[in-house]
């Protein structure tokens, strides 16, 4: 039996040890962690429980089978963050790149169907070379059954990629089936091809961290939603993310012990909106104001900044927060913003967390540019996921709250379940100026002074039309309340509606509009020579 056991402990160790020290020191000298070194930090101490750590790959060509590791370029299992039990997997680099093969495959397929069946979070760590080219279609196969898996688990349990370094070709798809992925600037990369192939078919040069680096995907593409500058602040991005999401589509989020007052009412939010209309102001600082001190985690912070979305507490309470950004294109709703705040209504609404939105929206952006790229659809997803919502719906206009995108806006009328108003808010079909030219153009052309007349006309509308008083005398609110009176009303309104129990239609699943045409600068054409070349389109 001793010899048995040195054996195991000596397996153990060859285990742990990846691909050897001299490309353990490679990782270091990136900058970069081991895959056991990630999951060590990430995890709670002693919590780590490992599946499979002595499989091998199969394949038996291109020298493969003197080139047998224990792992297979893959550590998966489960643990602990912060206490609640976690399933992992962390691409070990050292290890034939972390390339996939079949083997690799089955292991993360095995932990996520775990994790389903468990009913806990699954945390992907990608740091992956691709699929393993000695394995030719069985690594593509063994993409395909991952990304099969994905959507089995989307909307089930909490679905989060870490991105620690390259995520190239297929690879790149199963992060973005994950309900959220975070990235870490300098070292990860995520891109269908290389800056070599773009190249060669499109003539354009460009370098890794421009076509596919973290700050790249979290400000220009929309794929990461948070790029941090070191491994540890990713991992514990990730942990603050799941404090905020219940283990499974069938519980509810954690309640934390509250540590702000709930009746404490900021006498700065009574000050915080300008008289002057067209002034800016910051939205996330209403925000903070309101929520638990210091809980406000925004997500998706550098795309489409005209809207804010992301997680806070109210009174120990998870919620999601989904605001109109006044400093950014004056809050206006495009289609990235659209796109933006949609998937994060589904994703709250899919994990039970409530929904508070934050309204100041002057209507849609104008323009040929958005309405030729579909703003039209893209504007219909947020309608589309308000209006499926059943987790209680929360809403207060701050100001302007003008044509459609009133309604888009977590209005009364999709189904929200407590509609607040400010007494800054202007609710009506357009803002006064816009009104006043279309309904007064006539008088306005005969005036002695048009301009006098103008301002005066613009009044008259704003008292009697621009206010929240109409709105709540019809229903439409169900009250206008004091700035600073808005923390304590939201807090008895979310203990009144935690008991809400709300179903939609029996269906297999609705139709949102997710088409989305991509808006083409250049084509591809032959010259005389039979040498492809790019032209733009003018």
């Amino acid at each position: 039996m001793e010899d048995r056991i040195a054996e195991l402990r000596e397996r153990r160790e060859e285990a742990r040890k990846g691909g050897g020290e001299d490309r353990i020191q490679k990782q270091h000298d990136q900058g970069k962690m081991t895959a056991r070194e990630r999951l060590e930090y990430f995890l709670d101490d002693d919590t780590f429980h490992e599946f499979d750590r002595f499989r091998t790959h199969r394949s038996h060509k291109f020298g493969m089978e003197e080139r047998q590791l224990p792992g297979d370029g893959v550590v998966t299992g489960y643990g602990e963050v912060n206490g609640r039990k976690t399933f992992v997997f962390a691409h070990d680099f050292t290890v034939f790149g972390g390339s996939l093969g079949q083997v690799l495959a089955e292991k993360v397929t095995k932990v996520m169907d775990k994790a389903i069946d468990v009913g806990a979070p699954i945390i992907g760590l990608n740091d992956s070379a691709g699929a393993r080219i000695q394995e030719g279609v069985d690594s593509l196969a063994g993409y395909g059954e991952i990304f099969r898996r994905n959507t089995e688990a989307s909307g089930v349990i909490p679905q989060i990629s870490g991105i620690f370094g390259p995520c190239a070709g297929g690879a790149v798809y199963s992060p973005a089936l994950t309900d959220f992925t975070v990235m870490v600037k300098d070292t990860s990369h995520m891109f269908i091809t290389g800056p070599d192939v773009v190249e060669t078919v499109t003539g354009e040069q460009v370098s890794f961290e421009e076509l596919g680096g973290a700050v790249t995907h979290a400000s220009t593409s929309g794929v990461a939603h948070m790029a941090a500058n070191s491994e540890e602040e990713a991992l514990d991005q990730i942990a603050r993310l799941l404090s905020y999401l219940p283990q499974n589509n069938v519980e509810n989020p954690p309640r934390v012990d509250p540590w702000d007052d709930p009746e404490r009412a900021d006498d700065r939010l009574n000050e915080i909106v300008p008289n002057a209309p067209q002034k800016p102001y910051d939205m996330s600082e209403v925000i903070d104001l309101v929520v638990d001190e210091g809980s406000f985690f925004e997500v998706h912070e550098t795309f489409a900044a005209n809207i804010l979305v992301g997680f806070a507490r109210l009174d120990g309470r998870s919620i999601g927060v989904v605001a109109n950004q006044p400093r950014v294109n004056a809050g206006t709703l495009d289609i990235e913003a659209s796109q933006k705040a949609s998937r994060f209504i589904r994703c709250c609404d899919a994990f039970n967390v409530p929904l508070l939105t934050f309204v100041d929206v002057p209507g849609y952006m104008p323009g040929t540019d958005q309405e030729h790229r579909g703003i039209i659809r893209h504007g219909a997803k947020l309608l589309y996921a308000y209006s499926e919502a059943t987790v209680p719906l929360l809403t207060v206009i701050t100001r302007k709250a003008y044509g459609g995108a009133y309604d888009v806006m977590a209005s009364k009328h999709l189904g929200a379940d407590v509609n607040y108003a400010w007494p800054t808010a202007e609710i009506a079909v357009m803002g006064p100026q816009g009104a006043v030219n279309v309904l007064y153009s006539d008088e306005l052309d005969a005036a002695d002074d048009p301009d006098a007349r103008r301002d005066d006309l613009i009044n008259e509308y704003r008292e009697e039309f621009a206010n929240p008083y109409t709105a709540a005398d019809r229903g439409y609110l169900d009250d206008v309340i004091e700035p600073s009176e808005t923390r304590a009303r939201l807090i008895t309104d979310l203990e009144m509606l935690s008991s809400k129990r709300d179903t939609l239609p029996n269906k297999k699943h609705g139709n949102i509009p997710i088409w989305c045409p991509v808006q083409t600068t250049t084509r591809q054409t032959m010259n005389s020579r039979g040498e492809r070349t790019v032209q733009p389109i003018h």
